[in-house]
């Protein structure tokens, strides 16, 4: 997925940087991923590690951490992808709200695409009602949709709004691919919860820290991401067709600072790292401020290119750099 604040391409960097904290031997350890989006971070270290701890707000956030961490035994769906490759399309809910010719007057989806994403999800949702598929199943198709879904929307990579035309990757007919995960032979924890509530809960070695960094809500840029994968009733509001949406306090300027240290603060780890950028709602001051109030701390820079929309529809952009800091502590308090 093209997704905002995504640590794919830094996930070489952070991996590094962390062993040399830490050491290179990963194995014992617990590694908590505490706002852990798509999950990339977590996955990076899911062979490395004892155990990972995910955790995301989101509830297609979840779905995805559900599948790609939590699930770690091999799964048999091949029949089961072929099945929904085949089903024909229906009008359903995504159709009806957020797709061409829908009611909705929203152009996120083709009708085709829409109406594909509908027969699927009502069908996956029928397997697990009747007991057909497993919960790791569920799980594993639900985030093979989400991530299909996504190659076929027609936004310019996020869901704050949608493109007056269908482009042309949109005009895809929607295929669903298999979310493969990386088998181990240790179990892990995968929960949808408040960062600042369950850091109060959890403990562990190595404590993964990036959080939003400015005002843009997730739970406003990805809202179509949590409609499709809760599948629930409700009116969407607005030209965009939002949904109520969880609100954190990290995009809120007033708030960030007192939030991050109540969760440094709580934190019952060994080694937290903080992944923030030069454009962030705190600055390198106030972070540093507050980590050094807790131990040793350190911190890593690099610089690298920035999130950019879509370049399809023949907008001009700016290729900027972005400073990313990786704040370092070793917590003593």
């Amino acid at each position: 997925m093209n997704y905002i604040g995504s640590k794919h391409k830094l996930s070489s960097f952070i991996k590094e940087s962390i062993k040399e904290v830490v050491g290179d031997d990963l194995s014992r350890l617990i590694f908590c991923d505490l706002f852990a989006g798509t999950g990339i971070v977590g996955r990076n270290f899911k062979p490395l590690v004892k155990q990972v701890i995910a955790n995301d707000i989101e509830w297609y956030s979840y779905i995805l951490n559900r599948n790609y961490i939590g699930n770690y035994k091999p799964l048999n769906c091949d029949e089961k992808i072929k099945k929904l490759n085949t089903l024909k399309g229906v009008d359903g809910f995504i159709f009806h709200n957020y797709c061409e010719n829908g009611r909705g007057n929203r152009l996120y989806f083709s009708a085709e695409n829409g109406k594909k994403i509908d027969a699927i999800r009502q069908q996956v949702e029928d397997w697990k009602i009747s007991s057909e598929i497993t919960e790791d199943e569920y799980y594993y198709l639900l985030a093979s949709l989400i991530e299909s879904a996504d190659k076929v929307a027609n936004t310019a990579s996020v869901y704050g709004a949608f493109l007056k035309t269908i482009k042309r990757s949109a005009k895809n007919n929607l295929i669903l691919t298999p979310a493969n995960f990386d088998r181990t032979k240790y179990t892990h924890q995968v929960f949808n919860e408040d960062s600042n509530q369950l850091i109060k809960k959890i403990k562990g070695d190595i404590l993964y820290l990036d959080p939003p960094y400015n005002a843009r809500q997730y739970g406003s840029n990805y809202h179509l991401l949590n409609t499709i994968a809760k599948y629930d009733s409700f009116i969407p509001q607005g030209k965009t067709g939002l949904r109520d949406y969880y609100r954190s306090s990290y995009c809120k300027k007033n708030e960030v600072k007192k939030s991050f240290e109540d969760l440094i603060k709580n934190a019952n780890f060994n080694y937290i790292f903080l992944s923030y950028n030069n454009e962030g709602l705190m600055t390198e001051n106030e972070v540093s401020t507050v980590m050094s109030s807790y131990g040793k701390y350190s911190l890593k820079t690099i610089n690298y290119q920035r999130f950019k929309a879509d370049k399809t529809q023949n907008r001009k952009h700016k290729a900027t750099s972005t400073v990313e800091y990786l704040h370092i502590l070793e917590k003593t308090v």
